[in-house]
């Protein structure tokens, strides 16, 4: 038998809006429902995140309650790299840890990938482990680490040193020869 993990992060995760309530009862017929925003890689994860959220703040749990909504959130301007601030807790193996990380990306999903990926990768993180409290769109003076404040300037500028032209000298660059007896100009001034 295979057993597959929810909690995993595996891809991109996606961001989701999960509404949810107590299921109603004779004495409160329309109880009080309550939104959250949750990263999760698809909706069944998102509304177990949501559940395990609802446990650990309200009296509520899956067998009591009730889903109204669950949407997944995209992003309405994906063609600019912006930068993205992120709050999170999460569980190392000697105890409880508050952290802010930054990153740049066209998505806040893509931000929330990296965070997973890194933690996972730094701090052998599990991603059930990771709680994000907050996330927000940073400025280039807001920034704190100096990895991205190193691309958030004006005059930001990418050299591309050592190209290749073309496979070989005086070529197309898929040409039906292996080998060459040149050595490529890779300097391009």
């Amino acid at each position: 038998e295979i057993r597959v993990d929810i909690m995993t992060a595996a891809g991109e995760m996606r961001q989701y809006q999960v509404v949810g309530r107590k299921a109603g009862t004779e004495e409160v017929p329309n109880p009080e429902a309550y939104r959250m925003v949750i990263f999760a890689p698809n909706p069944v994860a998102a509304k177990s995140k949501f559940w395990y959220f609802m446990r650990q703040f309200r009296k509520m749990k899956k067998t009591t309650g009730e889903i109204l909504d669950c949407v997944e959130i995209v992003e309405k301007n994906s063609r600019t790299v912006k930068n993205y601030g992120i709050w999170l807790r999460y569980d190392s193996r000697s105890g409880t840890h508050n952290m802010y990380r930054e990153y740049r990306d066209l998505k806040l999903t893509g931000a929330v990938s990296q965070l997973y990926n890194e933690m996972a990768g730094r701090h052998r993180c599990r991603p059930r482990s990771i709680q994000i409290i907050r996330t927000a769109t940073l400025g280039a003076s807001e920034l704190n680490r100096p990895n991205g404040a190193q691309f958030a300037k004006s005059n930001v500028r990418f050299p591309l040193p050592h190209r290749v032209d073309s496979a070989k000298r005086g070529q197309k660059a898929l040409s039906d020869r292996t080998f060459s007896t040149v050595r490529p100009t890779t300097y391009l001034g």
